[in-house]
């Protein structure tokens, strides 16, 4: 039997596709290995475009593979490959994979550029050999055409995965013994499939039998709209205590420019009822520093919000400038030092804010679930997303449990997600 390695960058919309990827390559007969030192046939990087760092990390990375598996099938696909797939091909990939492509592997050697608007189907179930999070595809593509932002081109207009084959694929994984399921998108909360939203996928999921819990990823809700905030309130749910809010700045002037449909005190607002509504809710968020035009001033205010709205973990991102984006073409640009200071000092209140939210979780029993042992530990991540650590032997893996957290089990750096993790 052939041997078959799928490499990921980037989010969890990734590591959806190559969850659904994997049985498909199951079912053409190949046999899944973790590493590429398991010496597999064929490669796949599932790649990244989002910052032109990621694009850079993905040309890398198929350089590597080149070097390490000089007789293996290497296949570029994912965001980098349908950006730029001439480059990837001069980095050593043998083949390039669109994202429609990743559908229909037997024939992706030719690339495609099937994106409608229409709802789809996968006809394949999510597979994870190697992890205890389901990621499961429920929506792609975009409608918002932020001024900065690549994606609609590389994963086109927003659609939404059938009804029925989201629930299958979430049914399938519990079955499987997953303890955790992801629901992820490019915006999760722009589901639609026959007049069904994402709330009511969520409800049907939830009644699903079985010991599991609910994650949503990154989501984009009407400053508004609470729904999903009272969803994660009510426990027969089961969805994790967790929201990650794409802001991408603080100040109004920056958001009009960046095409966002908000205001900051709109996003605060809402981050206000979040927490009213669940005390210990997780809040996380997205920023860009140093985009066109971006003064002292604009980026106080960036610095302003984040404390006052007290995100437990922000992910915080440079400016790049994506070809064929309207914010490519402004002027004004800010000075990469500058840019280097004011990421250096978003990063020193987002760690005081990570630390704040563990110090408020010690004392309170967290449900969790332990993911791997090393070292003597135990460890893995509460509903509400801190990482916990305790002494070898003491739970079952992959299972929720119940933990009392303190000083000794928060980990060594009362850490929440780390920079750079995918959400």
């Amino acid at each position: 039997m052939k041997r078959a390695c799928i490499i990921t960058l980037g989010c969890r919309l990734n590591h959806a596709d190559t969850a659904l990827l994997t049985d498909r390559l199951q079912k053409a007969g190949y046999a899944l290995v973790p590493t590429p030192e398991d010496h597999p046939e064929l490669i796949i990087l599932n790649s990244c475009a989002v910052t032109a760092e990621a694009e850079r990390k993905s040309r890398q990375q198929i350089r590597r593979l080149r070097r390490l598996c000089p007789g293996a099938e290497i296949v570029a696909a994912g965001c980098a490959a349908e950006l730029a797939p001439e480059q990837m091909r001069a980095c050593g990939a043998d083949r390039v994979w669109s994202n429609p492509g990743k559908k229909r592997p037997e024939e992706a050697c030719r690339r495609s550029r099937d994106l409608t608007a229409e709802n789809f189907t996968e006809n394949a179930v999510g597979e994870f050999p190697f992890r205890t999070r389901a990621f499961i595809k429920i929506q792609e593509g975009c409608d918002n055409r932020c001024a900065y932002c690549i994606v609609p081109t590389v994963r086109g207009p927003s659609r939404s995965r059938r009804f029925s084959e989201c629930v299958e694929d979430c049914r399938h994984a519990v079955a499987n013994g997953v303890p955790e399921i992801v629901l992820t998108g490019v915006n999760t909360c722009a589901y639609q499939d026959g007049g069904r939203s994402l709330a009511d996928l969520i409800r049907v999921v939830a009644a699903l039998p079985g010991e599991f819990r609910i994650r949503l990823s990154s989501t984009e809700p009407h400053p508004d709209d609470l729904t999903l905030v009272r969803l994660i309130a009510a426990p027969e749910h089961r969805l994790c205590r967790f929201l990650h809010l794409s802001m991408q700045h603080g100040s109004d002037r920056i958001l009009r420019a960046m095409r966002r449909n908000y205001t900051a005190d709109q996003f605060r607002r809402y981050a206000d009822a979040a927490r009213k509504t669940v005390p210990d809710i997780h809040l996380g968020t997205d920023f860009i520093v140093g985009f066109p035009g971006e003064t002292d001033a604009d980026f106080a205010e960036l610095l302003r919000v984040a404390r006052e709205a007290a995100f437990a973990n922000i992910h915080a991102f440079a400016y790049s400038p994506r070809p064929g984006t309207p914010a490519a073409a402004l002027p004004d640009r800010v000075p990469p030092a500058v840019v280097r200071a004011r990421m250096a000092q978003l990063r020193e209140v987002a760690a005081q804010n990570a630390a704040e939210f563990a110090a408020r979780q010690r004392g309170k029993i967290l449900p969790v679930i332990l993911e791997r042992e090393s070292g003597g530990f135990q460890r893995g991540w509460s509903d509400n997303y801190l990482e916990l650590r305790v002494p070898a032997g003491k739970f079952p893996l992959r299972r929720i449990v119940s933990i009392r957290a303190d000083e000794k089990n928060l980990a060594e750096r009362l850490q929440t997600v780390p920079d750079g993790d995918i959400l």
